[in-house]
């Protein structure tokens, strides 16, 4: 007797619960993932653990407990308060400035190796205390901090790049690092300066540093900001528009070595190659080695919960591959007829799912499940990659996903349900925006 559901077909549905549950649950979706491979890989494919366990991604695990383990003690020692105030300091404070600050910081930490979430939660609190001190609209503000996370996002170096670049490189696709990391930051980097000139017409930014501002999320104060005498004075840096600067941590010892540090792992992955993870862990043990004070908690702070996620992901997506069920997908999506339509459906695809699930994890499982349609050779490996990473990453700014979560609560005298309403509308709005934008530059016909 046939069964009613083919091994391929429910094997995609536990996917699709795994999504649901890690969603309405707030499970661990790689924990999920790991129990599914077990019980589907078990139950419909007849797999036995040494089976499973081949899918298990053990040189991405290294990079991400690398890179994790890394900014941690950047965290613990001071090194990224610093990077913070020293960009505020470069711009001598200037208020309709300090959103891009924001955003190049934000950027920078995720480009050298802090998870997004990681560098949103970083950066937010820091960004939204300036917005209600000086006026800016923390929804200009918040938005600025989470496409800047997203900017950075796929360098080679970073958490998600990594990741990319490793499934490409598993599932023997053509790969191209640099295209995926600009591609991610020209995308976000166009949709903050979008909303940056938006808001800034509607009062985001003011023009002079008000000492304290009531400020709602859509235009900058509810009320008229009332300046101190000494704020309608000019400031040292001469400049009508700078903020007073907040006191700088101190560059000591442990700061400028983990500077150097940082610095080190971007030449040794670019210039010679070398490997990441590795990289990452051999500096941070010699940081823990010289300052072991700063450094014990750090093992402690890596983001176990993402490598634990994206490790699960990826075991589940082999237990796919060993069961046939990424060539039936594959073949089934080649099977619309039309490639360019299944290419701009796959990254709506991405977009929905990951504006409530985890960005990693839907990247986890989409690029394998389009290997086939790829290799058919109708649309570019390269720019499907790169703009699928997009659509799956651009929409965190939705008060569903852990960086929009994050700005909402770390938002600064709001209406923090209209605020709400508001990060849901433009989250929505990138929803349907950005995958047919990137599709359009990256896919179709003149695109990569």
């Amino acid at each position: 007797m046939e069964p009613l559901v083919s091994p391929e077909l429910l094997s995609v549905l536990a996917l699709a619960v795994i999504f649901v549950i890690a969603t309405t649950r707030s499970v661990n979706m790689g924990a999920l993932a790991f129990a599914a491979a077990f019980a589907v890989g078990g139950l419909a494919a007849d797999l036995d653990a040494d089976a499973v366990f081949a899918g298990f991604p053990g040189d991405l695990f290294v990079v991400l407990a690398g890179v994790t383990y890394l900014f941690a003690i950047a965290r613990a020692n001071g090194t990224t308060e610093w990077l913070v105030h020293a960009s505020v300091r470069l711009v001598g404070g200037r208020v309709a400035l300090i959103p891009w600050v924001m955003f190049a910081v934000t950027a920078a930490l995720t480009a050298i190796g802090a998870v997004s979430p990681g560098a949103v939660a970083i950066v937010a609190p820091l960004a939204l205390g300036f917005a209600a001190q000086y006026g800016i609209s923390p929804l200009l503000m918040g938005i600025m901090v989470v496409h800047g996370a997203q900017a950075g996002g796929f360098s080679p170096t970073s958490v998600y790049g990594s990741t990319v670049n490793s499934i490409v490189d598993r599932e023997h696709l053509p790969g191209n690092e640099g295209a995926l990391f600009l591609a991610s930051l020209v995308a976000n980097t166009i949709i903050a300066g979008i909303v940056y000139v938006v808001l800034m017409r509607r009062g985001g930014v003011p023009s002079r540093a008000p000492e304290r501002a009531a400020v709602t999320v859509g235009g900058g104060a509810a009320d008229e900001p009332t300046a101190s005498p000494e704020a309608q004075e000019t400031p040292s840096g001469g400049s009508p528009d700078a903020a007073p600067l907040p006191p700088a941590p101190r560059l000591d010892g442990p700061i400028a070595a983990t500077l150097a540090g940082l610095v080190a792992l971007v030449v040794c992955a670019l210039v010679f190659d070398l490997d990441v993870g590795l990289t990452a862990i051999t500096i941070a043990v010699l940081l823990s080695i010289v300052w072991p004070a700063t450094s014990k908690t750090a093992v402690a702070e890596i983001s176990w919960s993402t490598v634990f996620l994206i490790c699960g992901v990826l075991t589940y997506v082999g237990v796919l591959d060993e069961m046939g069920t990424i060539k039936w997908a594959g073949d089934a999506v080649s099977g619309i007829g039309v490639p360019l339509l299944a290419a701009l459906l796959l990254c709506y695809i991405g977009a929905i799912v990951s504006a409530f699930a985890s960005s990693v994890g839907i990247m986890g499982a989409l690029i394998p499940l389009a290997v086939p349609f790829l290799a058919a050779g109708e649309v570019g490996a390269v720019g499907m990659v790169a703009a699928l990473a997009v659509s799956a990453t651009v929409v965190d700014v939705s008060p569903f996903s852990t960086n929009g979560a994050l700005v909402l609560a770390n938002a600064e005298d709001v209406d923090r349900e209209r605020f709400f309403r508001q990060l849901m509308i433009y989250g929505a709005g990138v929803v349907v925006v950005a995958p047919a934008a990137v599709w359009l530059a990256l896919v179709a016909p003149g695109g990569a």
